[in-house]
């Protein structure tokens, strides 16, 4: 996007201190895109880089960042919010888009302070709701055996409703078929849907269900699909130490991987009974 090599793009983080990337557990840099883009647009300004960084760094942060999208949703503009969100999709992914930028922008918005939303981030709520809505239904069919039951917690204008769908829409875009349900569904009828779904994993989310609650779920799931592999995101679970509940941690698109990653350790999945007949009804 530069048109300069890696070499060169660390000496200036070293030199500079800009662009400042994030580092991945594996020590990767993830770069901001805004600070690329605006540092692209300086360079070709001033055809120098020490002025260049400078000039990046007073303009701040570019148009698709988590703060001018959170004004946005703070002035109730939706024209100016969707067109933020398009800006964001041209140069990330939708994963990214999702987890590093509309998230952070509503979690901008939350008061933890208090159980009654504020009506800037309501609002900011139920249109990240909607828009995620619109991304799953325009995910393609799903294209492999294993199922994921999600089992979400919460209740409206929780945080951990929004990040529960987005998981939802990042896993069928990895092609694994979803059904996210509530556990304040009667238990003793839940066999039909875990028939339709043969679920290889469970996932639980959301902080409002008590362990009583979620224990007779797993077992209504367990006594029809068999034993299959349980996650906690985002804290569903108490972590006593002694749990046996898989952690695939706070943020979606992470969580995502790991259990794609958990998937890919176990092949056996591939051949088991719930896989085959699913399989089978597909075709």
């Amino acid at each position: 996007m530069l048109g300069v090599s890696a070499n060169t793009l660390r000496s200036w983080e070293r030199r500079y201190g800009f662009p400042q990337p994030r580092r991945s557990p594996g020590g990767h840099r993830h770069y901001a895109l805004y600070e690329i883009e605006t540092l692209r647009s300086t360079l070709a300004e001033t055809h120098n880089v020490s002025s260049a960084i400078s000039l990046a760094r007073d303009r701040g942060e570019g148009p698709s960042s988590p703060s001018r999208l959170a004004a946005a949703l703070a002035d109730f503009d939706e024209t100016k919010i969707n067109r933020l969100l398009e800006e964001s999709l041209t140069l990330r992914s939708l994963e990214r888009t999702v987890d590093e930028l509309l998230l952070m922008a509503v979690e901008a918005l939350h008061d933890p302070e208090t159980d009654q939303p504020n009506p800037e981030y309501e609002f900011a709520w139920r249109h990240a709701t909607g828009w995620l809505s619109a991304m799953k239904r325009l995910s393609p069919p799903a294209t492999r055996p294993e199922g994921i039951l999600i089992f979400d917690a919460s209740t409206h204008a929780d945080l951990d409703a929004l990040h529960a769908q987005a998981l939802e829409v990042m896993l069928r875009r990895a092609g694994l078929p979803t059904l996210l349900l509530t556990p304040r569904i009667d238990a003793s009828r839940l066999g039909r849907a875990v028939r339709a779904l043969q679920p290889a994993a469970v996932i639980l989310t959301g902080r409002r269900a008590s362990l009583d609650a979620i224990g007779r779920l797993m077992y209504a799931v367990r006594s029809t699909a068999g034993e299959l592999t349980v996650f906690d995101f985002r804290g569903a679970v108490p972590d006593t130490g002694a749990s046996t509940v898989s952690r695939l941690g706070s943020r979606p698109a992470a969580a995502c991987d790991l259990l794609l990653e958990k998937l890919r350790e176990r092949p056996a999945l591939a051949g088991s009974p719930a896989a085959l007949a699913t399989a089978a009804g597909r075709q």
